[in-house]
């Protein structure tokens, strides 16, 4: 008797103690939705930021490939005052005067023929443009499934905290319940120790969930530029989808997907490489005219011109050009290994995110049906326990299955959401 009553007490103590942690104040918490928390995390992150740097440098550099194409003008002028001040033999006296000078020139460089060099740098730097825009389209999806990722698990906490709440409220329902057939002599002590342990549980789980809510909202926080804690807010935009054409997305990313366009523009940029490199065997032609004038005065200025035509050939420089081909070659061939191996991985992606979101669908299907049953055999066993008919372990059983039923739920949403993130980064849309 002793004991029981000193379990009671640590139990009850433990309740209390639990229940006087004090709850955050949701309301004073600013609420964000997941099209809002989107579109911050876009504007915040870095590698968005580095990314957009990228397309500005790339469509900078792709300029240069029509300036190899046009002359090169240089012009120069120039203005010189000297002293001719000598002494004159014959007279024995000194002759002093002063001689100015004025120049300009203006010369024009085309380069004729540099053995397809410029068309394929051209080739290299369409390339090159092509793979930032794609690695930008890589990067946006990426931070959006990060943000969804972080999204979806603040809301599935959030979630948790309602459930967890919810257990407390049975919890102390069936203590009034076992105090007041304690009172009336028709139970016995421990129903309502065991009623206290399952409220002090209760109590423990909502810490706990308010705990992972507040490290999920300032993960949230962080990727959308926030200062202080938000709180995810489901909206219209989060649905479930009914029914999805798996080969006609999984054909879109194996053929139009962020990643794949990547790698493509990046064997593409090889392929020009190569003819670069090829380049180095041809001569280089180059046409050169220059006009200048010159004089003592601006009314006495005297024109003059010339014009070149020249030739160079590296003719042997030492086996250089042979390494830059085979080098390039080498390059080509890794660019297109890594294009087929994306297109297999990307496969593989697909099929595990599609039996994620398959599996998740039943689960949710299986915790709802879960939760409809054990809520009715919680409600059947707490009328049989006021009646006598049932123990208190029996009751405690049904709120476990109860609680268990709406957690399962909680993590097979979640679980579905991530999978669909997924596979609309991998396909490069929202699906």
């Amino acid at each position: 008797m002793i004991k029981s009553r000193i379990i009671l007490a640590i139990a009850l103590a433990v309740a209390i103690s639990l229940g006087s942690v004090a709850e955050p104040a949701v309301s004073q918490i600013p609420t964000i939705t997941l099209e809002e928390a989107v579109a911050l995390a876009m504007e915040h992150s870095p590698t968005i930021i580095q990314a957009e740097g990228d397309i500005r440098i790339a469509q900078a550099t792709k300029l240069q490939s029509v300036s190899d194409w046009l002359p090169t003008l240089t012009g120069t002028s120039g203005w010189s005052a000297n002293s001719t001040n000598r002494f004159d033999p014959q007279t024995q006296r000194s002759v002093s005067g002063s001689a100015t000078s004025i120049n300009g020139s203006l010369t024009a460089r085309y380069t004729l023929f540099d053995g397809f060099r410029r068309r394929a740098q051209g080739r290299t730097r369409s390339a090159d443009l092509v793979s930032t825009e794609a690695t930008y389209t890589s990067q946006e999806f990426q931070t959006s499934l990060q943000t969804k990722q972080t999204f979806f698990s603040a809301l599935a906490a959030d979630e948790l905290v309602r459930v967890s709440e919810t257990r407390i409220q049975r919890a102390e329902r069936q203590l009034q319940v076992s105090r007041d057939r304690l009172a009336a002599g028709s139970a016995i002590r421990s129903d309502t120790l065991q009623s206290f342990v399952e409220l002090a549980n209760a109590r423990l789980q909502l810490i706990n969930a308010q705990t992972q809510l507040s490290t999920a909202s300032a993960n949230l926080a962080q990727l959308i530029g926030y200062d202080s804690e938000v709180r995810a807010v489901a909206d219209e935009s989060i649905e479930f989808i009914v029914d999805i054409d798996t080969s006609v997305i999984r054909a879109e990313a194996l053929e139009r997907g962020p990643q794949i366009e990547q790698v493509i523009a990046e064997a593409s940029a090889a392929d020009a490489q190569v003819s670069i490199s090829w380049s180095d065997y041809f001569p280089t032609v180059t046409a050169q005219y220059s006009r200048s004038m010159a004089g003592a005065q601006l009314n006495d200025l005297r024109s003059s011109w010339s014009g070149r035509i020249s030739l160079s050939w590296n003719i042997f420089n030492g086996f250089g050009r042979e390494t830059s081909v085979v080098q390039a070659h080498a390059r080509q061939e890794t660019a297109h290994a890594r294009v087929a191996d994306t297109r297999r991985q990307i496969n593989a992606q697909t099929t595990q995110q599609f039996a994620a979101l398959r599996s998740a669908t039943v689960r949710i299907q299986i915790a709802e049906a879960s939760l409809a049953a054990a809520t009715e055999d919680l409600r059947v066993q707490q009328q049989r326990y006021r009646l006598g008919a049932a123990t208190i372990v029996e009751v405690m059983n049904s709120q476990v299955n109860v609680d268990q039923a709406e957690v399962d739920g909680v993590q097979a949403r979640l679980d579905y959401f991530l999978a669909k993130a997924q596979i609309e980064a991998i396909v490069g849309r929202t699906i």
